[in-house]
């Protein structure tokens, strides 16, 4: 072929999405559930060092723990590819959250509804910094023991913010939940 017979496209749109919430909700799951390539991880055994550090409360059976990001992608159309970003969990990790929301359009908080108060500072965070997000109920074992208005109420969520069941292990529900979020960010886009 020719190089006048090469149709030159342009590049495509990305979009870059947050997936965030406490330590041990389910974000490098998510990550991994629904990417279409190997995620980037980086996680690390949790160690003896992290004793009296590391809240393990109702997550005893965690081994590892995201250090830094968890990293995938979703092609929505030759026109448009997803990035997802993972945020790590714990607190001392916190101060790279700054640098992962530099130019998201939205994110993901997730909830374990056995330890909600481990993803007040996710909402926080989203809210102060006006980024438009999504609240996703992660049910460990399929176990999702309360609707999402009891969630909602136990959050303080204003009623725009949508709060979604889900699978984190499951790719479609993992998917339906990125999905709300897109439709909320096309919803309140300004023309």
């Amino acid at each position: 072929m020719a190089d006048s017979d090469t149709i030159a496209r342009p590049a495509p749109d990305t979009v870059k999405i947050l997936i965030a919430g406490g330590f041990g909700v389910g974000k490098t799951t998510m990550v991994g559930s629904v990417s279409e390539i190997a995620p980037l991880r980086t996680e690390e055994s949790l160690t003896a060092a992290g004793l009296g550090i590391d809240d393990l409360h109702g997550i005893e059976e965690k081994k590892a723990t995201t250090v830094a990001l968890d990293f995938g992608r979703i092609t929505i159309s030759r026109d448009l590819i997803l990035y997802l970003f993972g945020t790590p969990g714990q607190q001392r990790f916190w101060f790279m959250w700054n640098d992962l929301a530099l130019g998201a359009l939205g994110a993901v908080v997730l909830v374990d509804v056995r330890r909600p108060e481990s993803s007040f500072a996710a909402i926080d965070f989203f809210e102060r910094r006006g980024i438009p997000f999504v609240v996703g109920v992660n049910g460990f074992h399929g176990d999702h023991p309360y609707p999402p208005d009891e969630i909602r109420d136990a959050l303080a969520l204003p009623d725009h913010v949508q709060v979604l069941l889900c699978d984190a292990r499951d790719r479609e529900s993992s998917r339906d939940v990125l999905i709300a979020l897109i439709d909320q960010l096309i919803a309140t886009a300004v023309p």
